[in-house]
């Protein structure tokens, strides 16, 4: 019933904000009546099962419902770095003010310098990789995406701006191999498509030298982890948007400490996110004649509204998500990892 009305973009935006945060909030309820028993028993079960199968699955899925999308609908939507994630926002902030920010405090954090070997795993739409080639042009950057149309665009921009220190790579985490060791690995919010996080910080403990570090920056909940799973008919985000996703808990990946130990640990306060999220409804709501052209040659001319609308009410939703409580409750975590060598 619900997603025959989503389609059709006729609920009004008041009602789908005051929607979210109900589920929203019966969510944080479940999890605030949970006694410290069942949350400690909670949590080693979903870090036994984050160490086992595979790095990432359902990587197809998130290919097809984020990565292949055409890359104009992305240049509509997002700012001049084409940050596909969370920016960092100042009072009297432009969308294009809170990217550079963003990328400038993840620089400054990863301890990014000129001449350092630098790898991105998960690189988008390449906010970073190209950010940090152009800044930087004594280092080399090597940037990972699953998405042969994220490549093309990438190199694409890269010629154009005359950027030579910069090589792209289309595959697949599971088969990722790579010989050359780096100074600094950056991912940022790739690693919530991930599985097996024992696997993963194994695999990039092995691509750095003995000094390198890996930074990464995630979404979080304060609290629990879990998963995206297409249970009932009412989990929507997780069906068209983030299938096979996890939600960590701000502390989870200290315990995933074998290979690669965390240095330092910082918070971004939800509304960053959130405010990231409206200015991308506003940027797709002020184009709207042309972004339905756009969905219309992907999905279909019957089927352009109601990617429209799903597409509106997921940037509704996640801003909603991460600035109920003020934005302490769902938020952003940059960690700094190093090698263990104990």
């Amino acid at each position: 019933m619900i997603d025959s009305l989503l389609k059709k973009d006729i609920i009004p935006d008041v009602l789908l904000r005051f929607g979210v945060r109900q589920i929203t909030k019966r969510r944080i309820n479940r999890v605030d009546k949970m006694n410290v028993a069942e949350k400690v028993k909670f949590l080693m079960n979903f870090i036994t099962e984050r160490s086992e199968g595979p790095i990432a699955i359902n990587t197809e899925d998130a290919n097809e419902q984020h990565y292949e999308m055409p890359s104009q609908f992305f240049d509509l939507v997002l700012g001049q770095h084409k940050k596909y994630s969370c920016a960092y926002w100042e009072d009297g902030d432009t969308l294009d003010d809170a990217e550079s920010r963003m990328l400038q405090l993840v620089c400054q954090r990863a301890g990014v310098a000129d001449g350092q070997k630098i790898l991105e795993l998960g690189c988008g739409w390449g906010a970073f990789c190209l950010y940090a080639a152009e800044r930087f042009p004594n280092s080399h950057v090597t940037a990972i995406s699953n998405s042969n149309n994220q490549r093309l665009y990438i190199e694409k921009v890269a010629k154009l701006k005359g950027i030579k220190n910069l090589q792209v790579i289309t595959c697949d985490i599971n088969d990722l191999e790579l010989t050359e060791k780096f100074d600094r690995i950056v991912s940022i919010e790739m690693f919530e498509h991930m599985r097996n996080y024992h696997a993963l910080f194994n695999k990039s403990a092995g691509f750095l030298n003995d000094e390198g570090k890996l930074f990464v920056h995630v979404f979080c909940h304060r609290e629990l982890s879990f998963t995206y799973e297409v249970k009932s008919k009412s989990d929507w985000m997780a069906k068209y948007f983030f299938t096979g996703g996890t939600m960590p808990s701000r502390d989870l990946f200290h315990f995933f400490n074998h290979d690669l130990r965390i240095s330092q640990q910082w918070a971004i306060n939800g509304n960053h996110y959130s405010k990231t999220l409206e200015a991308w409804l506003k940027k797709m709501d002020r184009q709207k004649n042309v972004v339905i052209p756009i969905l219309e040659e992907r999905e279909g001319v019957t089927e352009s509204l109601k990617w429209w609308s799903y597409w509106r009410i997921f940037f509704l939703a996640c801003s909603e998500f991460f600035s109920i409580n003020g934005g302490n409750e769902y938020f952003v975590v940059h960690y700094l990892f190093e090698k263990n060598h104990n």
